[in-house]
């Protein structure tokens, strides 16, 4: 082992014992569940059912959520499997409750310490370890390469500044990614930047491309479609502070009459959000307060949880949030997943902030299934035509839908690459 990992393995020992009183304070900060919060020791009420066990780990909402593909293969490829997801923050833990099947099993993630983790492996004994975007955290890494359980790296992203991070301690890095199996970078600039640091790359998989469109609720659905009525919708989904209002203006320019849906990425902004539309003199309801939307609801604020394929399914243009970022003064956010309008045959609308999703955006751009605008400011230019011929806008959207669909196929050469390393098939 590494000086620096032997000096951080001895820093964690030492600190470790002050991680209950840490918790304990991001209990009441609202950042932990009460309930559960020894599981970020690695100690559980749950049992270990019997047989192999496939552990997936995602940290927040979008790492998580892109496991779910994953687990529904493993679900119908192997049933003889138990299948553990660890997260690390509440609203995952939230959404995944939503979303995971039956049977599936979900934890918080351990700290970083050596008791907390050897208490985790020890407790769930996995086969196999499958970690998703995943930070390097050396005592998860080393505990489960002493106890010979195979890791695999998969739609791993590594950011610039990650990797000079690590470029201090090239020995370290090395020895971290040593203990992976399966390294599957989601492109080729973290491709690059992890086999500078010594790893082996084994191919591309970005799993934020692949599954299904997002689910909804059916009567949910009916009962808001006969509360909208003819009006067109447009859906603003997943925006931050400062698009919400921008978008409001800009498309109050529209000589239409028409419902927008605004999605916040983040719903705990909800009351946030009022307090702006109410200073600026608009008037909408608010999901999350119980207010019905009606056939005089000009707004609304969907400032729930887990319910995006809903309110995107009721869409007929989606303007795609954290996109506007600089334009607005505020900092770049990189986008958000504009695959999730185009699975669902939804033309859409992004701004110039997309980073994260740059060849996603290019490839939808190129099939015709996206459009680009510069600022808030253009977007009647390109909804207005959308919402007045519905026959270009179903064109647009179908579009969408087939470039996603060749999008997507990167599932089934990641489960061919973990074949390998899932457990036999017991007899």
């Amino acid at each position: 082992m590494t000086l620096p990992l032997l000096a951080y393995r001895l820093l964690t020992r030492l600190l470790e014992p002050l991680a209950p009183r840490l918790l304990d304070a991001r209990v009441k900060q609202g950042k932990e569940d009460p309930v559960r919060v020894d599981e970020r020791l690695g100690t559980t009420r749950v049992a270990r059912p019997d047989g192999d066990l496939v552990w997936l780990h995602g940290v927040s909402v979008g790492e998580t959520l892109s496991l779910l593909p994953v687990v529904d293969r493993l679900r119908k490829g192997r049933p003889d499997l138990t299948v553990l997801v660890t997260s690390g923050t509440l609203t995952s833990a939230e959404l995944l409750a939503q979303r995971l099947p039956p049977g599936v099993i979900h934890q918080f993630a351990p700290v970083d310490g050596p008791h907390a983790v050897g208490a985790f492996l020890d407790h769930w004994r996995p086969s196999l370890g499958i970690f998703v975007e995943s930070e390097l955290w050396p005592n998860l890494i080393l505990a489960a390469r002493a106890r010979s359980i195979p890791l695999a790296l998969v739609s791993a992203r590594i950011t610039e500044k990650t990797l000079q991070g690590w470029t201090r301690i090239p020995a370290s890095a090395r020895k971290l990614l040593d203990g992976f199996a399966l390294v599957m970078p989601q492109d080729e600039t973290s491709a690059a930047r992890l086999r500078s640091l010594g790893a082996r790359i084994d191919g591309l998989v970005n799993l934020k491309l692949s599954g299904a469109p997002l689910p909804h609720d059916a009567a949910a659905f009916t009962a808001l479609s006969a509360a909208i009525g003819d009006r067109p919708v447009v859906v603003a989904a997943s925006t931050h502070e400062g698009e919400e209002i921008a978008i409001v203006r800009a498309l109050d320019r529209l000589a239409e009459r028409l419902c927008l849906i605004i999605v916040p990425r983040h719903p705990a902004r909800g009351p946030e959000i009022a307090t702006t539309l109410t200073r600026d003199g608009y008037r909408f309801a608010l999901r999350s307060r119980g207010a019905a939307l009606t056939g005089e609801t000009d707004i609304y604020v969907a400032d729930t949880l887990g319910e995006l394929g809903l309110f995107l399914r009721l869409a007929d243009v989606v303007v795609m949030g954290g996109s506007f970022g600089s334009v607005l003064g505020r900092e770049p956010l990189g986008g958000h997943n504009p695959l999730e309008p185009a699975r669902l045959g939804k033309p859409a609308v992004t701004g110039p902030d997309a980073s994260n999703w740059q060849a996603v955006t290019a490839d939808l751009v190129a099939a015709g299934g996206l459009m680009v605008v510069a600022s808030p400011g253009d977007l009647p230019g390109v909804v207005a035509p959308l919402l007045a011929d519905p026959s270009v806008a179903r064109a647009m959207g179908d579009r969408g839908r087939r470039a996603a669909v060749e999008v997507g196929a990167g599932l089934d050469r990641l489960w061919q690459a973990l074949q390998p390393l899932l457990p036999a098939v017991r007899r």
